[in-house]
């Protein structure tokens, strides 16, 4: 292993950053496959590590499923922050709530798992900084007058869970998708003038 100017092992840290990356991804897609039983020894065998290499870096399965979430919710709020920034204020809530059904109904696995294991998974962190950017957009679209004044993000955070859910458990086609949420968005618009 080669050393920087430092000293320090460099090329330990980044093969552990992708051996990591590489177990989240092989797991991902073993949950998607097996559910909650798929096995550690899968997981290592896609991700082309050991199996002690699973554990090093996730001692339990639930420790494994929370990442998974925290990264999913990371880049959702990356997206988020995204739209705020860069995206048209009248719509980038709309386009974050359409996205973001759409994804659930890819990752239904782990939003399933999510679910099965309740409390056992700590994401709290992640959800509050998800949701501070999903607030960032619904301020955004009622400044420009495109959503209701009265609306409140826990209000817009209810609705998206529950339309996520909805789409997880009801294996809604894109069809689907689109009517229910052109109905929601219709209840969040701002009132004629």
């Amino acid at each position: 292993m080669a050393s920087n100017e430092s000293g320090s092992a460099v090329p330990r840290r980044a093969d552990a950053r992708r051996n990591r990356a590489r177990v989240l991804l092989a797991a991902e897609q073993v949950f998607g496959d097996q559910g909650f039983a798929g096995s550690t020894e899968e997981i290592a065998r896609r991700a082309g590590v050991s199996v002690g290499t699973v554990f090093r870096h996730f001692p339990t399965k639930q420790e494994l499923l929370a990442a998974i979430v925290k990264d999913l919710l990371r880049g959702l709020e990356d997206e988020a922050d995204r739209l705020v920034r860069d995206g048209d204020p009248a719509t980038a809530l709309f386009t974050f709530f359409t996205h973001l059904v759409a994804e659930a109904a890819e990752k239904k696995t782990v939003v399933e798992l999510l679910a099965g294991v309740g409390t056992a998974v700590p994401i709290d962190s992640a959800i509050g900084g998800f949701a501070d950017a999903l607030a960032r957009l619904l301020v955004k679209a009622q400044a420009v007058g495109t959503v209701d004044r009265d609306v409140t993000a826990d209000d817009v955070l209810a609705l998206l869970i529950s339309t996520t859910q909805g789409a997880v458990r009801g294996g809604w086609e894109p069809h689907r998708q689109r009517r229910v949420l052109s109905i929601i968005f219709a209840g969040l618009a701002a009132p004629s003038s």
